[in-house]
């Protein structure tokens, strides 16, 4: 079956974050470190991954079913200058043996063990991981099998399940919401505060190409920072609030203040008292937006008390999406293990096939070779037709015969 497959894994569930990043080795000697692994532990082959919050180490050895590998010992391969932490951090390992290691391979990624469950980003860090290990010669042909079917299983996940849908993030609700409202790369939006959550949300007007961005701050170096990613981008004080007067459409207000910053009168100096339709966003905690501004007819306004509600009841849609993403992968497994045993067969079939097209070819040039020249050239070609034939005939039949005993093998049993 899938006794060869195997794997261990700290994630964030067992190990803090800075633990985890303590296991990685240079990206300059971690091929090195990869090779001579896989060549004191012999195994046959070797897959790694790591990013921010877990670390796989996966392998392939059929000599070993369910032995529990000494994980102190790879860790010290993985990391010889640090062993008097290896023995806290081997306890915090999972081990996978067999259709564990390939199920748990799965659902990571299709990113349903994920920190934030959905994230796409997982598919394309496990996809990458895997053509560096082929590149380095770690994997072969199970491994191959493995991760094509990981990206397949993927794909199927995300497009039947809705498990990418619905974003879990605060700033990713917020620059929804200001999708939503019609505001475009095209508008001029104005940014108070210059801390990690306004930083966050720049990255989505980057992305999508917002030219005029106006960002205004305490220190006036870090709005600098924010404002020089766009084009049109500028910087102020948060002083410079009570003179500006360039029109804009949406405000972003994100600050450590305990007080409100745009109040009712700083709002009609900064909109010239228009009438026309604003939204405003206010991702701070207390709010930085009076109530008085909040509750203007021409204001859409959204509180990061309701952005949070909208995570909340995202995440219960991507939980439930989750469990939609098991029941496939059981179906996925099963499959699997159909592809995989049928590789087998495959490979084992290749010498006997090699034969056969050893045979026939010695017949052609050897035994038969005076006959067949004496033939004209139509009745030639229809012998080697007849041959050719015969060649693919020969081969499928044992190939099929032993497809059909391994599918038998990996069929899932009913009870009746």
């Amino acid at each position: 079956m899938l006794e060869g497959y195997h794997l261990f894994t700290i994630t964030h569930r067992s190990a803090r974050l800075e633990e985890i990043g303590q296991l990685i080795p240079d990206t300059n000697t971690l091929p090195t470190v990869l090779k001579l692994i896989k060549a004191e532990m012999g195994w046959e082959e070797l897959f790694w991954t790591a990013t921010c919050n877990r670390i796989i180490l996966a392998w392939y050895d059929p000599t070993t079913t369910n032995t529990q590998p000494d994980i102190t010992a790879i860790l010290q391969l993985l990391q010889p200058q640090k062993k008097e932490d290896l023995l806290q951090l081997a306890q915090k390992t999972q081990v996978f043996h067999g259709g564990d290691a390939v199920r748990h391979l799965f659902e990571v990624t299709s990113s349903m063990d994920s920190l934030v469950v959905g994230e796409r980003e997982i598919v394309r860090q496990m996809r990458a991981s895997y053509e560096k290990c082929a590149e380095w010669g770690l994997t072969a042909d199970h491994y191959r099998l493995l991760m094509k079917q990981a990206i397949e299983v993927s794909k199927q996940v995300f497009n039947e399940t809705g498990i990418g849908e619905k974003a879990l993030s605060v700033v990713a609700l917020s620059y929804a919401m200001l999708q939503k409202k019609g505001i475009t790369p095209k508008d001029h939006l104005v940014l108070v505060g210059a801390g990690e959550t306004n930083k966050l949300l720049v990255k989505f007007l980057v992305k999508d190409g917002f030219k005029k961005v106006t960002v205004f701050n305490r220190t006036v170096q870090k709005a600098a920072a924010l404002a020089s990613h766009f084009e049109q981008g500028e910087a102020y004080s948060l002083n410079d609030l009570n003179t500006y007067t360039q029109p804009f459409k949406a405000l972003v207000v994100c600050t450590s203040s305990v007080q409100p910053i745009i109040t009712g009168d700083l709002f009609i100096h900064l909109t010239g008292n228009s009438s026309k339709e604003y939204t405003v966003v206010d991702l701070s905690v207390p709010n930085n937006v009076s109530k008085e501004v909040a509750n203007k007819k021409n204001v859409h306004f959204i509180e990061i008390e309701h952005l949070k509600q909208m995570a909340e009841e995202n995440l219960a849609h991507r939980e439930a999406a989750r469990q939609r993403g098991m029941l496939l992968l059981n179906e996925k497994m099963n499959l699997f293990r159909q592809e995989w045993h049928q590789r087998q067969v495959e490979k084992m079939l290749h010498p006997m096939i090699a034969e056969i097209k050893q045979v026939k070819s010695h017949a052609v040039e050897n035994v038969f070779a005076e006959k067949i020249n004496h033939l004209d050239a139509a009745s030639k070609a229809i012998l080697l037709d007849v041959l050719e034939y015969m060649e693919k005939k020969c081969v499928a039949i044992p190939v099929k015969t032993m497809k059909k005993i391994a599918n038998a093998k990996t069929a899932p049993k009913t009870v009746a």
